[in-house]
């Protein structure tokens, strides 16, 4: 049986997961944010945060907002879903407390810098490549070229059989949400691409040396067993790839369509790593995240109760006017910073510095390489139940 809402929630009958939210989710966002700190929405029952100030602290609560019964609308201790749950992102503490630990080590500092040489020559060759031409499609032969050169390189992944990881990611992201023509169309062959990713982050297959081999090295210092280790590999694998792919195929449409901002940042290539985190605030790849209220609780004075699900905007709360001023402007030099296209709080997304460096690294590349960005043709939107982003994006550079 649905919960009931409270008397002090609003209704909305909006539905997040309709293809018209989903192609053009800005105004429904401001409707959301306009009607009170938290809302019910009908169509699924759940309850909904859209404003900065409560999906930040929700967020940051996992005492009271889990995340162990999933960051999708199932509840998955009592449904089941066509994918392994994920024992970091899908784990609270204790167990995300020792998890947790085992990818941030993977994912020191010094292990970013040493990829940062080969990420920046792959960056100036496709860039290259890419700018002699004079016309490219940005999603198809740089956002999702990029990241799967480098990163499933840097993972230790072969090099046949990748073309199942963007599948995969897609089947994923929209198994968060419910079962509608999205979830339908990405879950048929789901389950062949699963088997091939779930196959690839066995210690056996990672290349000696990689980011997922040094995964392993935990279960050697006997902080993980060998299939806790595995399901990291994977939950790595995912939290990497697609939130770049994404986060790239946004920026060139940012850029392509903010001519001034392409100009200052030719100006200035200083300002790629600030750019791409406007990027994120501006048009969020991840647009939204469950949690489930782990007993009778309060949320922008808003009283929820126990096992309620709750979904947080989080593309909604970064371009909230209570949090920042003039918030659907472009704007590479804003301070961007406390923006949560990478969630917050301890479930923060464990690849958001690999996607950073990454993004730093191709806007770098572009602003050296290339003096004007423009659209060669109308961009083909890619409808995803959690990610926005773009299937096709005709550009033409000079």
């Amino acid at each position: 049986m649905r919960p009931r809402h409270p008397p002090t929630a609003p209704i909305l009958d909006i539905d997040p997961f309709s293809d018209d939210f989903l192609a053009d989710p800005y105004p429904f966002h401001e409707a959301l944010r306009e009607a009170g700190p938290v809302v019910w929405l009908e169509p699924h029952g759940v309850f909904a945060a859209a404003r900065h100030a409560e999906v930040q602290s929700a967020l940051q609560d996992w005492r009271n907002f889990s995340s162990a019964a999933g960051v999708g609308l199932a509840d998955l201790n009592k449904e089941a879903v066509f994918r392994p749950r994920s024992i970091i992102l899908e784990a609270d503490p204790p167990l995300h407390e020792r998890t947790r630990p085992v990818l941030a080590a993977a994912l020191s500092p010094a292990a970013l810098r040493a990829l940062k040489p080969a990420f920046e020559a792959e960056a100036r060759t496709l860039v290259g490549e890419l700018a002699r031409r004079g016309r490219f499609d940005g999603v198809t032969e740089l956002a999702e070229v990029y990241p799967i050169r480098v990163f499933a390189d840097a993972l230790g992944l072969r090099a046949d059989g990748r073309e199942n990881l963007l599948p995969y990611a897609a089947a994923v992201f929209n198994d968060f949400g419910p079962r509608n023509h999205l979830f339908e169309e990405t879950r048929r062959g789901a389950d062949a691409v699963r088997d091939w990713v779930v196959a690839q982050c066995h210690r056996a297959q990672l290349r000696p040396g990689s980011l997922g081999a040094r995964v392993f090295e935990a279960v050697d210092r006997g902080e993980a067993s060998e299939e806790e280790a595995h399901k990291l590999v994977r939950s790595l694998l995912t939290a990497g790839l697609d939130t770049t792919v994404y986060g790239l195929g946004n920026a060139l449409f940012a850029f392509a369509t903010h001519p001034d901002a392409w100009r200052r940042l030719r100006a200035d290539p200083g300002l790629a790593r600030s750019a791409f985190e406007e990027v994120l605030r501006f048009e969020s790849s991840v647009q939204t995240f469950f949690r489930t209220t782990t007993c009778e609780t309060e949320l922008g004075g808003v009283q929820l109760p126990e096992g309620a699900k709750i979904l947080l905007f989080l593309g909604a709360a970064n371009r909230d006017p209570r949090r920042w001023d003039e918030p659907d402007r472009f704007d590479i030099t804003r301070k961007a910073s406390g923006h949560v296209a990478f969630g917050y709080g301890i479930h923060s997304c464990v690849g958001q510095m690999v996607a950073r460096l990454e993004g730093e690294i191709v806007l770098a590349a572009l602003a050296e390489r290339v003096e004007a960005i423009a659209l060669a043709g109308d961009p083909v939107r890619r409808l995803n139940n959690t990610l926005r982003g773009l299937g096709s994006l005709p550009l033409r550079v000079s």
